[in-house]
């Protein structure tokens, strides 16, 4: 696959686990602090995420799917954690409003999780 169309699947599948990450956000963050209601979030986008990445961002894997889950489930685990550093240093540090905190922290920790995703758990063992 083609750097390029890589990336496209990459920002395609980023972008609707990012929509259901904050659509769960923004229903369940009324009545839970927005902290776990981003958690929540990202529980439910883990699903979407893995299976877009896995078969259409990255599928000239050449990992097997429960090494590749493994994987993600770390690399996914990592971006969570930047995800809610940034997202708690905005929203209780700096007083932004939530949404706007974690549309910011989403894009920051996605960065990452594609060059972790990339190079480590969905790593070709051959070159392009």
């Amino acid at each position: 696959m083609s750097v390029r169309a890589r990336g496209v699947w990459f920002l395609a599948v980023g972008a609707s686990a990012a929509l259901i990450h904050l659509l769960v956000f923004a229903v369940l963050s009324p009545p839970l602090w927005p902290e776990l209601a981003n958690a929540a979030g990202f529980g439910v986008a883990f699903v979407l995420s893995f299976s877009g990445h896995r078969w259409l961002s990255f599928s000239d894997t050449s990992t097997g799917l429960l090494q590749s889950l493994r994987r993600f489930a770390v690399t996914a685990g990592v971006g969570f954690v930047t995800n809610e550093l940034v997202f708690m240093l905005l929203l209780r540090v700096l007083g932004w409003p939530s949404m706007l905190s974690l549309v910011i922290a989403l894009v920051f920790a996605a960065g990452q999780t594609f060059v972790l995703s990339r190079f480590w758990a969905f790593a070709r063992s051959t070159p392009p």
